[in-house]
């Protein structure tokens, strides 16, 4: 049975519906600048839907934090949660059904963007069983999914929008629909928006935001100017779940109330001019004197006493041998192998893997620290291209990684797929080979990553005689076997 939600009313006075069904298989993307009324619009949707389907909200403002008072929706504060505690949150969140409101108030931007990646991460990486249909409504999506450079750390940033870029571009198969507001189009990646089907736009000033907007909704360029006249809570709709051609919309009433909405007018206190001077202008409270008098100094027998009472620094433990740090290495590429040996694993998002990591290498009680994040995505990155012992003890290994040290880190494992083929003699890897190194399954993404390495002057590609590729290592020289660009990843 189709499921309507009415969010309001045409100008022609007829019911203004969206098609919840349409919805979770084609997303939705709402634009417009502050008082338009985004809010208000994502929180009729939310009400309406909320008997018909589960629902996750990342809310950098804490403005829906209401829902749980009228619909029962579980309220995370992120500022009370770590990162990895955030991931095992968003897997029991879908596990178990529940409706969330992730509230990020009172977080920076940095760590509202690390935050809400690792929620997302767990909500997207949770076992197939799972896969049930979840509304994620992402309010100010500009911020975690920004369209140029941003002033936080840079892993930060590419977490964050490699999170929203999975909600919005797979996350269909996995049951979740993605809804993104922003205020500005223009701000938030094109790639990310793209994904959208479902559009309703609301008041802009900006030129090239009104252009982008009439871009998405298929009107004229002279048509953009009537997005800086619309009112308050009026919104152009257009798409499969709202309608085939672009129609006004007025957002109708909602049960709940925002706790970010603004104070409203009223009037000033009637104080006197003199008695004002009295409250704004009076003396400070004078601080009382500090002592200057300086402590007397102990006996000599007490600091002798002191001193011989203090226990001893503890002797430096040696630092461990070259053997010992190459097997503690071996031990934690074994664990790190056998996470990866899962054919699924390849695709899980990096939080995740870690996380595993970490787990396993507690339970086989390896020695030390488990491996910190950058350190354990440079030791997944040679797992992920098949490098073997054998393969780094051979002499040409270390000229291979200082060459892939110049490329970025996202195309490291792709770059020593193809110069362990090389070294080895062996066939040129596939694009679904290089897809796999990349945690994809699309032959494009192969392709473009090594498209890019080829226009960095890393690499060359040819074809042989019978259209296979080969690729040729510039620099040392070293080329792969031909090999069908088309074949299966192994």
């Amino acid at each position: 049975m189709a499921v309507s939600i009415d969010l309001g009313l045409r100008d022609n006075g007829q019911p203004a519906l969206l098609d919840l069904e349409e919805l979770l298989a084609t997303r939705l993307l709402v634009q417009g600048n502050s008082g338009c009324g985004k809010s208000h619009l994502l929180r009729r949707l939310l009400e309406r839907s909320a008997p018909f389907v589960q629902q996750a909200v990342i809310d950098p403002e804490g403005d829906f934090t209401s829902l749980a008072d009228r619909f029962g929706h579980l309220v995370i504060d992120a500022a009370e949660q770590t990162e990895q505690g955030l991931v095992l949150a968003g897997e029991r969140v879908r596990q178990h059904r529940v409706s969330v409101v992730l509230n990020l108030e009172g977080v920076d931007v940095e760590g509202q963007m690390r935050r809400a990646a690792a929620f997302l991460d767990g909500i997207f990486a949770v076992e197939r069983q799972f896969w049930t249909p979840m509304l994620v409504v992402v309010d100010e999506a500009q911020l975690f999914a920004p369209g140029g450079g941003v002033e936080v750390a840079e892993e930060a940033r590419r977490g964050s929008l490699a999170a929203m870029t999975d909600l919005m571009c797979r996350g269909r198969k996995r049951g979740l629909a993605g809804i993104i507001a922003t205020q500005r189009l223009a701000k938030l990646a094109k790639n990310v928006a793209a994904e959208a089907s479902n559009f309703l736009m609301g008041r802009t000033f900006l030129d090239i935001d009104m252009a982008r907007a009439a871009d998405l909704l298929g009107m004229e360029k002279r048509q953009a100017e009537m997005f800086r006249d619309l009112e308050r809570g009026r919104f152009m709709a257009l798409g499969p779940a709202l309608a085939r051609r672009p129609l006004a919309v007025r957002v109708g009433a909602v049960e709940t109330e925002s706790r970010g909405a603004g104070p409203g007018l009223m009037p000033l206190p009637e104080t006197p001019r003199e008695e004002a001077h009295a409250l704004i202008l009076k003396a400070a409270p004078a601080e009382a004197p500090r002592p200057r008098r300086l402590p007397a100094a102990p006996p000599p027998d007490l600091l002798a006493q002191l001193a011989a009472a203090r226990p001893a620094a503890p002797a430096a433990l040696p630092p461990p041998s070259a053997e010992e740090e190459a097997g503690r290495r071996r031990a934690q590429l074994g664990v790190l192998r056998t996470i990866m040996a899962d054919p699924q694993a390849a695709f899980r998002p990096v939080l995740a893997l870690h996380q595993d990591y970490q787990l396993r290498c507690r339970i086989e009680m390896l020695p030390g620290r488990p491996l910190d994040l950058p350190a354990f995505r440079r030791l997944l990155t040679l797992v992920l291209a098949g490098v073997t012992e054998s393969l780094e003890a051979r002499p040409e290994w270390p000229l291979a990684l200082e060459h892939a040290a110049a490329l970025p880190e996202d195309r490291q494992g792709a770059y020593l797929l193809l110069a362990r083929a090389a070294i080895e003699g062996a066939p040129c890897p596939s694009d679904l080979a290089i897809a796999r190194v990349l945690g994809s399954v699309s032959r494009g993404r192969g392709r473009s990553a090594l498209e890019f390495i080829e226009k960095q002057g890393a690499i060359a590609c040819r074809p042989d005689a019978a259209s296979r590729r080969i690729v040729t290592i510039i620099g040392p020289g070293w080329e792969t076997a031909p090999g069908d660009p088309e074949a299966a990843a192994a």
